[in-house]
């Protein structure tokens, strides 16, 4: 069964920094896109960056744009969401996703392969 871990959440001050990691399990990133997603309380879904498989393409929500930055290391299977400035606002379950052979995409329902998301606290 494809699946993907989550980790580098917790808790952190406005201003602050953390760093996610998106690892697959029983498949290899390579020819797979990735995209990251949030959910925070009481809200929906919503797309926060992807990479394509190569990863000459990546993309960013404006919400998050200048501030987070994602990248693949395909040799180690793994990739990552850079997060700096954090804002209360960007408290969330942070959740990777998977699609093989697809560009990038914002869109939830493109994705097949889920992980089960690690928790985000931005908080004084």
């Amino acid at each position: 069964q494809l699946r993907l871990v989550e980790s580098g959440g917790g808790l952190v001050q406005p201003g602050g920094e953390l760093e996610l990691s998106c690892t697959p399990s029983g498949f290899s990133l390579d020819y797979w896109s990735i995209g990251w997603f949030r959910q925070a309380p009481g809200k929906g879904r919503e797309w926060v960056s992807c990479t394509s498989s190569s990863g000459y393409t990546t993309k960013y929500a404006d919400s998050v744009k200048g501030r987070f930055t994602m990248s693949r290391d395909n040799a180690k299977n793994t990739v990552s969401l850079q997060m700096n400035s954090l804002k209360p606002e960007d408290t969330a379950v942070y959740v990777c996703a998977a699609v093989r052979d697809l560009v990038c995409s914002d869109y939830a329902g493109d994705y097949p392969v889920w992980g089960q998301g690690t928790q985000v606290t931005v908080s004084s």
